[in-house]
């Protein structure tokens, strides 16, 4: 299990099971919070606990995500979806970088081009140890 907690303690997250690869985004609003992401959905290998307030990301027609922070000291603790997948089912990503490094040091990067094409990228074989050490 994985835990993150932002920098007040007061609004964190827990990952069941191995989270798989995090995931490094470049759109707008990623690459300004520098958040890497590890997903799942709602109800599911993520719970959220503390109190958050939500900023609601706009899509190109309609809202697409909720980005949860702390209101205490701003930290973002996850985001998630606003519509429905297949099956019913919500998407929601946790901020790896609110967990301690060494657990989550060893986990691969994926990049993702939500700026441009909304693709996956080649890998280049980084994890997140090679971010931030």
């Amino acid at each position: 299990m994985l835990s993150g907690r932002c920098h007040c303690g007061g609004a964190g997250w827990r990952v069941s099971g191995d989270p798989g690869p995090v995931t490094s985004c470049n759109c707008t609003l990623c690459r300004r919070y520098g958040a890497l992401w590890a997903y799942d959905f709602e109800h599911g290998r993520i719970a959220i606990h503390g109190d958050t307030r939500v900023y609601t990301r706009v899509g190109k027609a309609d809202p697409a995500l909720e980005i949860h922070f702390c209101p205490t000291c701003a930290c973002v603790v996850c985001w998630r979806g606003v519509r429905l997948e297949d099956g019913g089912r919500r998407r929601i990503a946790v901020n790896v970088r609110l967990a301690e490094p060494d657990t989550v040091a060893h986990l691969p990067i994926d990049h993702f081009d939500g700026l441009d094409s909304f693709d996956d990228l080649p890998s280049d074989g980084r994890c997140v140890r090679d971010l931030w050490f």
